[in-house]
């Protein structure tokens, strides 16, 4: 009795996680601001690539915002929030170990005070997000998609909350199981790890690595240019590796290289090895040779991605500004 009872949670769990995936698809649509604010989409374009131009290595960081925003209580913007005078108690998802490394907040508030110039009270700071991310990815040589617009912007943020984000250091089932609540496939998973290829990360992110033995062993040499870049400055300091060596500031395939010669810089990375289908899908890019199917597929996660369905309880709104409530 008690395994069915198990079994029959589990269902009705994974039916309420699928109806609430298809609401929030059927409130997103492509075109959302097409007669409420039609140069929307332009405007944000011209300040990324305006930014990007100066600082091409920020484009990782916008697209790692909208990943933290969208897996901790959905894609609401409160990875946006400052902390308040009234709100001191709560500390904010912003001021959490995991975003720590965070960059890129003062883009967001940049556009968006362009846009409420244009539009006000119209685009919200969820959807800049959404569309940063796109225009990052695209502006660094990735493919362009579709983004689905329409996102409210939550009102809480709690840094507590911060834990539905699978760590740096996680395994294989680790991962599949942080995809799967959040309604995202395996393939899912290979395929927005692919966002490694761009951005760089803190020596503290990755120190374990240089400490591996086993399946998930570091190559040697990759792991002496580590251990050197690291050991420089202490861990205090702002030392910074590229994620994926000569393919740092463009977007391509070649992470799945790097993961498949043993250069992952994470151990999320280097797991991927460790499970049939994500393994296949890391050899098969790894030739390079087929670019614009990864481009397809990574348009599609992208997407699946930004459907993650944000909370339903504390009042959503469009925010003049993206890190405080309205009042």
């Amino acid at each position: 009795m008690g395994s069915r009872t198990g079994l029959l949670a589990i269902l009705v769990t994974c039916a309420i996680a699928s109806l609430l995936s298809s609401s929030a698809q059927a409130q997103l649509k492509v075109g959302y601001y097409r007669e409420t604010c039609y140069k929307a989409e332009h405007i944000v374009r011209q300040e990324v690539a305006s930014v990007l131009s100066v600082m091409p290595k920020l484009a990782g960081s916008l697209l790692r915002l909208h990943f933290h925003d969208c897996f901790v209580r959905g894609c609401d913007g409160s990875i946006l929030l400052d902390s308040t005078d009234n709100n001191d108690i709560t500390i904010v998802e912003k001021k959490a170990n995991t975003s720590a490394s965070l960059r890129g907040f003062d883009v967001i508030d940049s556009i968006k005070e362009k846009l409420e110039e244009a539009c006000p009270g119209t685009v919200s700071c969820a959807d800049i997000l959404a569309i940063v991310a796109r225009d990052a990815v695209n502006l660094s040589g990735g493919p362009f998609w579709q983004v689905q617009t329409g996102r409210l912007d939550g009102r809480i943020s709690n840094a507590n909350d911060t834990k539905d984000l699978p760590p740096p250091d996680s395994d294989i089932e680790q991962l599949q199981a942080a995809f799967a609540v959040k309604n995202l496939t395996r393939k899912d998973l290979v395929v927005l790890s692919g966002a490694h290829t761009i951005g760089f990360s803190h020596c503290d992110t990755f120190r374990d690595r240089l400490h591996t033995s086993g399946n998930e062993q570091l190559d040697p040499a990759y792991q002496n240019e580590l251990e050197a870049k690291c050991r420089a400055q202490p861990v205090a300091a702002d030392a910074t590796v590229q994620m994926a060596p000569k393919s740092s500031q463009r977007f391509d395939t070649g992470y799945y290289w790097n993961v498949a010669h043993r250069r992952g810089l994470f151990r999320s990375d280097a797991v991927l090895l460790a499970d049939d289908f994500t393994a296949a899908y890391v050899q098969r890019h790894a030739t390079g040779r087929l670019v614009h199917e990864f481009f397809a597929d990574f348009g599609e996660a992208m997407v699946n991605m930004g459907s993650i369905q944000p909370a339903t309880t504390g009042g959503e709104e469009v925010r003049r500004k993206c890190s405080v409530v309205n009042s």
